[in-house]
């Protein structure tokens, strides 16, 4: 297999990144890896989609080598028909217009994009999760109108986290405790400005004292899952807002909640996604650029099914994008 894997460029790689682990497994099984970023892609005179890629060589190498030779210049630069490879990975986040065209023209030429650019479009907004109502989740309105805010916040009357409906890493989310209309206003003006407009106003839950719980979900199976634990003083599990990781089991409750949300995930093209849950409810579903699989894998907890076990998360879910992907050399591109 050939595996695209579109990013930002110049984005600060470490190691712990997913996207390292992805393409450090996929090297490790014996499969190609193109990197290149949304810029990179052209269409050329014939009609054909082409990139500039840079290619690490089809060896083993670990992540630290990895990120040294992608943010060092240090990969074998190609021009290439973009359709040869079966499966373009966007770990792209923001996910601009731009970008969304180019995993759109790479899907029309028979790539498969994963996850799907179509269902990204919707799902990648929180507002999306409010309109699931068989999937337990905390109570939730998405608005853009601060009156409708108002009276959400008065019928709630308890404590609700105010976030903006595109985003990630924590930024623009605010507590607001109860009966606070200052604070409520203060709060969506901030995800306001971080966000397209739009705000998502969901009920604080108090089990969010005992950590969120980050379950990484594929094609319906959950490969992996870790504990976020906030810092002292701040109510926000991001990492990037001091959260440590912890490790956690995988419940039946969890799996239960994979299986609601599994129809409409596959439903929209998504197969890799992120699901945070708080007290057995979902607060988030990410689907772009959704990350966990360092924690997930080095707190792995042993399950009563030791045999998953043994092989890392990255390693399964590239031999699933292996097995599912279209075979080589099928007609690349439209005539």
């Amino acid at each position: 297999m050939i595996l695209a894997i579109a990013m930002q460029r110049g984005a600060r790689l470490t190691p712990t990144w997913t996207t390292l682990h992805l393409a450090q497994a996929a090297l490790a099984l014996g499969h190609r890896v193109w990197f290149l970023a949304p810029e990179d892609v052209e269409v050329g005179r014939r009609g054909v989609l082409l990139a500039r890629v840079g290619e690490p060589p089809d060896r083993p190498v670990d992540r630290e080598q990895l990120a040294a030779m992608i943010l060092g210049g240090q990969l074998q630069r190609r021009h290439v028909e973009l359709a040869r490879a079966q499966v373009l990975l966007l770990r792209l986040n923001p996910l601009t217009a731009s970008s969304l065209v180019v995993a759109m023209l790479a899907r029309e030429a028979g790539v498969e994009v994963v996850n799907d650019p179509a269902g990204l479009a919707l799902t990648r907004s929180k507002a999306w999760l409010a309109t699931l109502t068989d999937v337990p989740r905390p109570l939730t309105m998405a608005t853009r109108s601060m009156a409708s805010a108002t009276m959400f916040a008065a019928e709630l009357d308890r404590d609700m986290v105010v976030k903006p409906a595109q985003g990630s890493g924590g930024r623009g989310v605010t507590r607001v405790r109860r009966r606070d209309r200052t604070g409520l206003e203060r709060a969506v003006e901030a995800a306001v400005e971080v966000g397209d407009g739009a705000v998502v106003l969901q009920e604080y839950l108090e089990a969010a004292d005992q950590g969120e719980k980050r379950l990484v979900w594929m094609d319906g199976e959950l490969l992996g899952a870790y504990l976020r634990v906030r810092a002292e003083g701040e109510f926000r599990h991001n990492l990037r807002q001091g959260g440590q990781p912890r490790p956690v089991r995988i419940e039946a409750e969890d799996r239960r909640i994979a299986d609601l949300l599994r129809p409409h995930l596959e439903r929209n093209g998504i197969r890799i996604a992120g699901l945070d849950v708080i007290g057995g409810r979902v607060v988030e579903v990410n689907c772009l650029n959704p990350g966990g699989v360092h924690y997930a894998s080095h707190l792995q907890v042993p399950q009563d099914d030791v045999e998953q076990v043994q092989e890392t998360i990255a390693h399964r879910m590239i031999r699933r994008l292996a097995e599912t992907c279209r075979e080589p050399d099928v007609a690349t591109h439209h005539h």
